[in-house]
């Protein structure tokens, strides 16, 4: 693998995401409690022995630069590095990045100076395990110009991705982005081709793009010089590429999520605590998710009742009550509190406070979940006060709204307080 250079596409502004990409990239976004976004493709490079890998992003990416600095770090006996690639205007491009193709092309005079084979490409908003090592032995093997990684889906999320037709010998043969209606009928296959069966083929008759693509490097050279105007893989580069270039299908049939909406990401970290065999486990010593080291100490649990939940390093829980929810860094939570199907991402830093959790002065809300508080079905971002007696339970069933002077959105039903946001004592959401 020492013949592959890897390209993590971080996305743009991330507004599927908003709030939580309010202050940071997409990449940079809380998972799990302790990980980031960025995370999962990077891990999934170094446990395929993947060590030449670039991250290509736009906004808000000081702490990504800052999270990617700190977790990983090569020996300088090793070639292998992960760097950020920012956006920057030059006299030769004077515009933003326009895409992900587009982002790769304004980069390109650096990619061509590796002395690589391949490149693969990434998205940083997907939660899976792969071993790409396997993936690139098939597209040589194939002796593909450019292989996709596809998996099969239903009708229910079909519509939200791009779908493929492929022959008996795995190629490529037709494309349609995101289809509906008649369109979408349209791209009905028998997935049995791809090894699935009979039963499982007929809840899963589409083949969809993961977005993860390998090319032989002149040929990805060659399709961005030949298509200028072309700034998209999905929606323009790959479906161009079939036309004169063999286009090969990759089927993985492990779990894969794409994380990049509220919805999606709000659904996936909470499927994490699902006992005893969750989807996606962190649990796996060959091929473990890493992350930067931050030296906490472990939690500490006073007189609590936790259930089905993740609790991450340095928090404090005083006889509450925690079902179905992730707990992140150094997160306090006090007495009579109750935390159902929730995600509390966390705090950056310790606040100097009286051992009871409070400030001598009383005259400011904690960082943290106030006494007597109850947080159903949310998201609390990063360094939120949340004070005593707060309702966050979406009590009107509302699905969308934008209430940012207030300290939260609330996407799909879920109610999102974001970074940093103060909610006083008594408030109901």
């Amino acid at each position: 693998m020492k013949r592959v250079l890897s390209i993590i596409l971080g996305g743009g502004a991330g507004t599927r995401l908003y709030p939580l990409t309010k202050y940071r990239a997409k990449p940079a976004v809380s998972l799990a409690g302790m990980y980031r976004l960025i995370d999962i493709p990077v891990s999934n490079c170094l446990n395929s022995d993947i060590l030449k890998i670039y991250v290509l992003t736009q906004f808000n990416s000081a702490s990504l630069n800052r999270h990617i600095s700190k977790a990983y770090n090569f020996s300088t006996f090793s070639d292998g590095f992960v760097e950020v690639l920012a956006a920057q205007q030059t006299p030769d491009s004077p515009s933003w990045f326009e895409g992900t193709a587009d982002a790769v092309r304004k980069y390109m005079w650096m990619f061509e100076e590796a002395d690589v084979d391949e490149f693969i490409i990434l998205s940083g908003d997907h939660l899976y395990r792969m071993d790409y090592a396997d993936y690139i032995h098939k597209h040589r093997e194939s002796g593909a110009d450019v292989t996709l990684s596809v998996v099969p889906i239903g009708y229910k999320t079909a519509s939200s991705f791009g779908l493929m037709k492929v022959d008996d010998n795995n190629r490529i043969t037709e494309f349609s982005e995101k289809p509906k209606g008649d369109a979408l009928k349209i791209m009905e296959v028998d997935t049995q081709q791809l090894g699935l069966s009979a039963e499982e083929a007929k809840e899963k008759p589409f083949i969809a793009s993961m977005g993860i693509y390998v090319f032989k490097k002149q040929v990805l050279i060659d399709l961005l010089n030949k298509y200028p105007d072309q700034t998209d893989f999905g929606h323009q580069i790959i479906p161009s590429s079939a036309k004169d270039y063999d286009v090969q299908a990759y089927l993985f049939n492990g779990y894969w999520e794409d994380i990049g909406t509220i919805e999606a990401f709000y659904e996936a970290n909470i499927a994490l605590t699902k006992q005893p065999d969750p989807a996606f486990s962190f649990f796996k010593e060959d091929s473990p998710i890493y992350t930067r080291s931050r030296y906490l100490p472990p939690s500490k649990i006073l007189d609590c009742h936790i259930t089905e939940s993740i609790i991450s390093e340095g928090c404090i829980l005083k006889k509450c009550r925690i079902n179905k929810s992730v707990i992140g860094l150094r997160q306090r939570i006090h007495r009579n509190c109750e935390i159902d199907s929730s995600l509390i991402i966390g705090c950056d830093y310790y606040e100097q406070m009286d051992e009871s959790g409070e400030f001598p002065s009383g005259d400011k809300i904690p960082m943290g979940i106030g006494e007597g508080s109850v947080i159903k079905r949310a998201i609390i971002d990063k360094n939120a006060r949340i004070g005593k007696n707060v309702k966050i339970i979406n009590k009107d069933n509302i699905q969308e709204a934008e209430r940012e002077s207030e300290g939260f959105y609330i996407r799909s039903g879920i109610v999102v307080v974001i970074k940093n946001a103060v909610i006083p004592d008594g408030t109901v959401i």
